[in-house]
């Protein structure tokens, strides 16, 4: 098993160095889901929720929170993010809402994080603004999907590893 880095000599947390590393060009996207029945789907579909424009507000809401990554994970590093992407597709099949958030920064650590905190923050906030209409809204299948750049390397999930 790898050595967990954010723990030092004595066992306690502390904020990776990550000055001796090179400066690279980082990617890392993340999904997620929202299920929901198809009642709150067409709401979402048609335009009609009460508190109005569900994706593209859960959009906004989801680059603010890779924006706000450092502020939330407490060992998480600020990083100089230089693109955000966060897509919302409504999915008949789940029902629901699937979620993509892409990230990238030219830095010395990853922004595994700050993709995972864009998704979950865009489901949530679909979540809150359909919370009126049906309480049994379900998030899930959160997961990092690409994850590339330093010394690591690339990863890519397994296909077919989605729900």
């Amino acid at each position: 098993m790898a050595r967990l880095t954010h723990f030092d000599g004595d066992g306690q947390a502390h904020m990776v160095d990550v000055s001796g590393k090179a400066v690279t060009d980082r990617i890392a996207v993340a999904d997620c889901y929202i299920k929901m029945t198809t009642q709150t789907l067409d709401l979402v579909e048609q335009g009609t929720a009460k508190k109005g424009d569900v994706l593209g507000v859960a959009r906004l809401a989801g680059i603010m929170g890779a924006k706000k990554c450092a502020d939330l994970i407490p060992l998480c590093h600020p990083l100089p993010i230089t693109k955000v992407a966060v897509d919302l597709v409504p999915d008949a099949s789940l029902p629901g809402v699937r979620i993509t958030a892409t990230v990238k920064t030219s830095g010395q650590t990853g922004v595994e994080m700050e993709a995972l905190t864009a998704a979950s923050t865009a489901a949530l906030t679909v979540y809150d603004m359909l919370k009126a209409a049906e309480k049994t809204m379900e998030i899930g299948g959160l997961r990092v999907v690409l994850k590339d750049g330093g010394k690591s390397g690339r990863f890519e999930a397994p296909e077919g590893s989605a729900p």
